[in-house]
């Protein structure tokens, strides 16, 4: 595995470069960066302080990662961005490092993050994940695996989204979205069902969809308190792990955190 550093690249002498790493034109790699193996920088990118890129990854014109976050607390303390294995990066993603919060920004592996996505800081996406053009991530959000989210969503700070949820495009992202819904909406941001055909393609059983669906009939049908209808799952559906997993997410959340509903109440 051979690299390539075009002579008009600008790297820091304190970057590690793995094996096979080839990086663009005009690129500028500070130091305190580490790349993994075989990953491919294109021109133009800028890779600040602090960058951790895992192998295979490709990264294409104009991104800008690790940079500081944008954030009137952050007083320049240590801080990271770390991006997994195999995944793309397209045109001028900008993903900020931590901040004193949680110390990092983690981006997982195998993901799709289109062109002009921006992740700001202490945001955690796991992995398998495909964010399209033009999202908007605000501080401290989390994106579980195999999460969809459409072009041109905005999502709060400290908004979570399940895994295998799908979020549509030009939505408002402000409440929770829990695992194996789909989401969307602007001037309403709503639960508008089952993420059926997304769970069949990652090879889900009818009895699993089945069940789910049911949980969520419970939650957001049967006209229960959140709270009652959660105790609703609990007694009367079989404690699978997906079931399991919805009841986690709802726990999970701090005090005061809003979910999506069917409509906004």
């Amino acid at each position: 595995m051979q690299s390539s550093i075009h002579a008009t690249a600008v790297i820091g002498p304190g970057a590690v470069l793995a094996e096979g790493v080839c990086v663009g034109p005009y690129t500028v790699i500070e130091d305190d960066v580490e790349i993994g193996a075989g990953t491919t920088v294109a021109s133009h990118v800028h890779i600040a302080s602090g960058a951790r890129i895992g192998s295979d990854c490709r990264i294409h014109s104009g991104a800008v990662l690790a940079t500081e976050p944008q954030d009137l607390k952050f007083a320049g303390e240590k801080t990271f961005l770390y991006v997994g294995d195999r995944t793309v990066i397209r045109e001028c993603v900008t993903l900020n490092r931590g901040t004193i919060a949680s110390g990092k920004t983690v981006v997982g592996s195998d993901n799709l993050i289109m062109a002009y996505v921006h992740a700001g800081h202490d945001c955690v996406i796991g992995n398998h994940v495909i964010i399209a053009n033009s999202v908007q991530f605000g501080g401290h959000c989390e994106v579980g695996d195999y999460a969809v989210i459409g072009g041109l969503t905005g999502v709060h700070q400290f908004v979570r989204i399940g895994r295998f949820a799908m979020v549509g495009g030009i939505a408002r992202a402000s409440l929770d979205v829990p695992p194996f819904v789909m989401a969307g909406g602007h001037e309403s941001f709503r639960f508008e069902g089952l993420n059926s055909i997304g769970l069949k393609r990652r090879g889900f059983t009818s009895e699993k969809i089945t069940l789910i669906k049911d949980a969520y009939r419970i939650i957001f049908q049967s006209g229960l308190l959140l709270g009652n209808a959660l105790e609703k799952v609990k007694s009367e559906l079989p404690q699978e792990a997906e079931i399991i997993e919805i009841l986690d997410f709802f726990a999970s959340g701090s005090h005061g955190r809003k979910f999506i509903r069917p409509f906004n109440n």
